[in-house]
């Protein structure tokens, strides 16, 4: 019988070879500076001939058999989109400096943390309801000119249909409709932080907002305001708070240095670590999971600790486990498998798959050769991404992208690719 991901990956493909003959036409370990790049970005131009977009001759966008998912990813001065079910580049465009990469939430767009702030990115795949049908479009990349100002361009997190970025330099918080990115320039309501800080925000429903409570040398918590700006709910028990995570029923997880902070049916509840200093700081979290998955170090002094376990906190019994994984990973290590499951690339080059519910290992995956973290977080170093039920892992050090199948551990395609990739994400289309 084939499995699911294979049918996925094979339905994907052969609705790319039949739109080729018809049409030819992407935390730091560490407090970090979040804005992306120099001051010297370029204008973003695209050198990829797109045959695979299945576009037509003057760029815009065509009809497609079915959707089509990208991966973008980037490189030392650019970024590079692919096809995410062969890892054919569509496109290259050229952007001077450390690029950083975040999901709106539509499938469709990416922020890139910039100088001047978070500037709009379109992956150039999208779907629109037709009467009783969805049809698919593909098109050329583009690094637009849309730039939502601000000082140290930070989180973008999506929830409940809507998209929250952080600017860590000023603590301007701008919040969308995730589906007004459709739009060429969409506005967003835009609220300010108590004092600028490394941080996060996450639109709630009802009209609230979480965001989390600093400055730039302390961070003590998070608090929670109505549409109104009242506040009504407020928590300073997390110090160095770090990263936020969705749960079931929305939950919403913030990493401290002692444990986890929650926010749930209406107030926050702390969880303290087994350890005095056990510090959770990046988080992946699956909004039908009640389990948040994390990391966890204990070395306060470290100017690296290489953590060899993370971090289950279940949401619904207010419980935080501990999993040995028996070698080190890192901060672009983390993900959630389509069931939920808890996925770590760790050093070894080694899958590891977690069941939330036990906190243990239960499969191993050998993807890479081992590896070790480079001491600067900027610095590329092997990456995981789950989108559907594949994970695609990056090893900048051979310049490969492989697509792995979460059902077995089958590897299920490789390639070589132009550049040495960092960071890695994509859309659903």
């Amino acid at each position: 019988m084939m499995k699911r991901s294979q049918m996925m990956l094979g339905t994907a493909v052969v609705a790319s070879a039949l739109l080729m003959g018809g049409c030819q036409p992407g935390d730091d370990t560490t407090d970090y500076d979040a804005v992306g790049q120099d001051e010297k970005s370029s204008g973003g131009e695209s050198s990829g001939d797109g045959k695979d977009a299945a576009k037509s001759d003057d760029g815009h966008a065509q009809e497609v058999a079915a959707a089509q998912p990208r991966l973008v990813t980037t490189y030392d001065g650019g970024i590079m989109t692919l096809d995410a079910t062969t890892l054919d580049v569509i496109a290259d465009t050229k952007l001077e400096g450390f690029n950083r990469l975040n999901p709106v939430g539509d499938d469709r767009h990416l922020m890139v943390s910039v100088a001047e702030g978070f500037r709009l990115f379109d992956a150039g795949v999208w779907t629109q309801p037709h009467g009783d049908h969805t049809h698919s479009y593909a098109a050329d990349p583009v690094l637009t000119d849309t730039v939502f100002d601000t000082e140290l361009p930070g989180h973008v997190v999506s929830h409940d249909g809507s998209t929250v970025l952080f600017g860590d330099g000023d603590g301007k918080i701008q919040t969308f409709d995730t589906d007004d990115f459709a739009e060429d320039e969409p506005t967003p309501e835009v609220l300010e932080a108590e004092e600028p800080h490394h941080g996060v925000a996450v639109r709630l429903s009802g009209g609230k907002t979480l965001h989390t409570i600093g400055t730039e040398d302390e961070r003590a918590g998070a608090k929670v305001i109505d549409k109104s700006g009242k506040e009504i709910a407020r928590s300073e028990e997390c110090p160095g708070v770090h990263g936020e995570a969705s749960a079931k029923d929305e939950v919403i997880a913030l990493g401290c240095e002692d444990g986890i902070l929650l926010f749930k049916d209406g107030k926050f509840e702390k969880l303290d670590a087994p350890d005095d200093f056990g510090r959770i700081g990046n988080q992946a979290g699956d909004e039908d999971s009640r389990y948040v998955l994390g990391d966890y170090k204990v070395d306060e002094d470290a100017e690296l600790e290489r953590p060899e376990r993370v971090s289950v906190t279940d949401t619904k019994e207010n419980t935080l486990s501990l999993v040995d994984l028996g070698a080190s990973y890192s901060f672009r290590s983390l993900d959630r498998g389509p069931e939920g499951e808890g996925v770590v690339l760790t050093t070894d080059g080694t899958l590891k798959i977690i069941d939330p519910a036990t906190a243990s290992v239960t499969e191993e995956y050998p993807v890479i050769d081992a590896w070790e973290e480079p001491v600067e977080w900027q610095k590329a170093r092997p990456t995981l991404f789950v989108q559907d039920e594949v994970a695609y892992v990056s090893d900048p050090a051979e310049q490969v992208i492989h697509i792995v199948d979460l059902d077995d551990g089958e590897v299920m395609a490789s390639e070589k690719l132009p550049h040495a990739t960092n960071e890695l994400t994509g859309v659903a289309g």
